[in-house]
């Protein structure tokens, strides 16, 4: 049993759509920065996509933005996610309950997201599980570690200090396809949740190891 219990030592987290559900926030705020372009999208159901990558990979794909268009569509996004939108946001149930519980049987818990540093901590502080992780990466303000497999690289320098680590005892946990390539890239075991975000199939796709469809589903995997 001593054994078992320590087969997921090490969990990172994504932050959209795995342990809190950011949709009124982050669509309210890309609305926002379509509309100073002229761009009117009412349904906020079609700006879901935003929930996951970088900013500017989504601005790029989506609606065919050049890197100033971007850059500004993303000042603007920031100046109503800045003050409104990170709280237009909630923890998805029994989440942190989950958290407390993996805390308690000794696992090192990180978040790696996609967004900002110091909008990642807000929002932790806000649902008052900050407590909860050994480790929190996020990107920089200026769009650089945006990737997943560069948050991830950087979470995980930070979890294991350089020591050697036998990487089947590190999970990534994530909605989007995102998280699972990321994954990938080093080596790590990947969960999905299909409580977040990803397209049908999405995570089927991206070659996730586990996927999960409820928080109690995901305890019951990571206290293995």
């Amino acid at each position: 049993m001593a054994e078992s219990s320590k087969r997921f030592q090490y969990l990172l987290f994504d932050l959209d759509g795995t342990l809190t559900d950011p949709k009124e926030g982050i669509t309210r705020c890309v609305q926002h920065a379509l509309r100073s372009f002229g761009i009117e999208e009412p349904d906020l159901h079609k700006l879901e996509a935003f929930i996951g990558p970088p900013l500017a990979d989504s601005f790029r794909e989506f609606y065919g933005f050049d890197e100033e268009q971007i850059k500004e569509a993303i000042r603007v996004y920031r100046e109503r996610f800045s003050t409104v939108g990170l709280f237009e946001n909630e923890c998805y149930l029994n989440m942190d309950k989950m958290l407390a519980a993996l805390k308690l049987a000794g696992k090192k818990l990180a978040v790696a997201s996609s967004k900002p540093t110091v909008y990642v901590k807000r929002i932790l502080q806000k649902f008052e599980i900050e407590q909860y992780f050994d480790v929190i990466v996020g990107s920089e303000l200026d769009g650089t570690r945006s990737a997943k497999e560069e948050v991830i690289e950087e979470a995980l320098r930070q979890l294991c200090h350089g020591e050697k680590t036998n990487y089947d005892k590190i999970v990534m946990i994530g909605d989007r396809k995102f998280d699972i390539r990321g994954a990938k890239v080093h080596g790590l075991v990947s969960v999905g949740v299909s409580f977040g975000y990803a397209a049908p199939g999405e995570l089927e796709q991206a070659g996730a190891d586990y996927i999960v469809d409820t928080v109690q589903e995901l305890e019951e995997l990571l206290m293995q």
